[in-house]
């Protein structure tokens, strides 16, 4: 597989979904602004994304990609069909009692998410009512991240790749066309998350099609292979759920600042997001599959020289785009966000983030990198206990910028937490001769 050309497609798959997403956010900053609704909906779209993040798109990939790349090299298609259909079918029910429970206790997490909500009752219910539209979405995304999953594993790197460009194209129809049909605008966005979801999924399913692994419901809690996923999904499950812990304390502590920061939060993370996107998880979503195949394989050379490989694309491109990122801005959250309701002020409170965000780039597309280089030797201990002592760290970082710069403080604290959690998954790798740095 050439790896330049697969890195090539993704990127450029991402590229567009980036750009898309900018233009949402664009509309959303001009329509909606940056206050109450939009710190209500932000933390709304946050849950069912962070609980995304931590059982579909996060563990479960972790644990099921480095499995079903053995399964691919080593069995039957017949034996890895049979995988396929036991992990979706137990996956699914398990997302249909989550999905149940989570708009059922609506309330509840955004009590625990958003405290500093309760003291204004109408932001409060307004948040718990945009909960109940949105949380549907983890049932359909956490299936499109295992679709995505076994694309990715047979080389299909451009459609998971593009896929995410169907939920931007649903925020952008919906807050163009559907806003003024409902008495309290806001919701639309809630709905064009729903509907976002369900494209996606429709999406995905013509490629399965296409490489003959249409799932079919089938349990079968008796299959090696699935047990083999569960067991390496505890660990996964703890260490994603350490780094989504980190945010959500972050949007706890938000939550208590002066109105709008949750927003200004997010519209500099979606500018930081940008070339940790492009890159960070064009380079995730490729090097995953093939360390694990050179790992089941036993290619240790194969293996580090992907890493190697990995590491040298992100010091030439993430160092000069984490620069461009802090000096450029100003202009870019101008160009992209003032408009409408989104006023001088909050233009230059998202910057400030954007600049203590751009401390941290190059940290978070090299976790991005040095990560699967455990997970494809099935090795998951590792992270989860160097993002332990991240999370730690990242909430002394907290405590200790909040008071002076406020909510720069906390993206201040994520960036710096960032890359000190890649500099020890790199210790790691080196210490445990799993990685060489290649000469020249």
């Amino acid at each position: 597989m050439n790896l330049l050309k697969a890195l090539a497609t993704v990127g450029s798959m991402t590229f567009v979904s980036r750009i898309l997403g900018f233009v949402r956010d664009s509309l959303i900053a001009k329509i909606f602004g940056a206050g109450m609704e939009t710190d209500a909906f932000f933390v709304a779209f946050k849950i069912p994304n962070l609980l995304r993040r931590i059982s579909a798109e996060g563990a479960f990939s972790q644990a099921f990609v480095p499995i079903l790349a053995e399964y691919k090299n080593k069995r039957s298609y017949e034996a890895t069909h049979l995988l396929i259909n036991h992990v979706c079918s137990l996956l699914s029910l398990f997302l249909i009692v989550i999905t149940c429970v989570g708009i059922f206790a609506a309330p509840w997490l955004v009590y625990i998410s958003a405290p500093g909500f309760i003291e204004h009752s109408e932001k409060f219910q307004l948040t718990v009512d945009l909960l109940r539209i949105t949380f549907p979405y983890i049932f359909f995304i956490s299936l499109v991240s295992m679709a995505g999953g076994i694309l990715n594993t047979f080389n299909k790197f451009s459609v998971p790749a593009f896929t995410p460009v169907w939920l931007n194209l649903s925020f952008i129809f919906a807050a163009l066309f559907f806003a003024d049909y409902f008495d309290r605008p806001i919701l639309v966005l809630a709905w064009a998350v729903f509907v976002g979801g369900v494209l996606q999924l429709v999406f995905q399913i013509p490629f399965l099609k296409e490489i003959g692994f249409i799932p079919k419901y089938q349990l079968d809690l008796k299959d090696e292979g699935v047990w083999r996923i569960m067991k390496l999904m505890g660990p996964a499950i703890f260490g994603v759920s350490i780094a989504q812990l980190s945010l959500l304390i972050n949007t706890i502590f938000a939550s208590f600042l002066d109105t709008g920061s949750v927003s200004w939060l997010y519209y500099a993370d979606r500018l930081m997001e940008f070339p940790a996107g492009v890159l960070g998880v064009a380079l995730g979503t490729i090097l995953l599959p093939s360390l694990s195949k050179s790992y089941s394989g036993k290619d240790q050379k194969e293996y580090s020289g992907l890493l190697d490989w990995g590491l040298r694309l992100t010091f030439i491109l993430a160092a000069p785009a984490a620069v461009a990122l802090a000096v450029l801005s100003l202009p870019l959250i101008a160009t992209l966000f003032h408009y409408g309701a989104f006023n001088m002020h909050d233009v230059l409170m998202t910057q400030q983030a954007t600049i203590a965000y751009s401390f941290g780039l190059m940290g978070l597309i090299m976790i991005k990198v040095l990560a699967p280089g455990f997970y494809a030797r099935q090795n998951i201990k590792t992270p989860v206990k160097i993002a332990l002592f991240t999370l730690f760290s990242t909430q002394l970082m907290n405590m200790a910028f909040i008071g002076q710069f406020k909510h720069a403080g906390l993206a201040l604290a994520i960036g710096l937490g960032a890359c000190l959690n890649a500099s020890l998954l790199y210790y790691y790798l080196r210490k445990g001769n799993y990685y060489k740095p290649h000469k020249g």
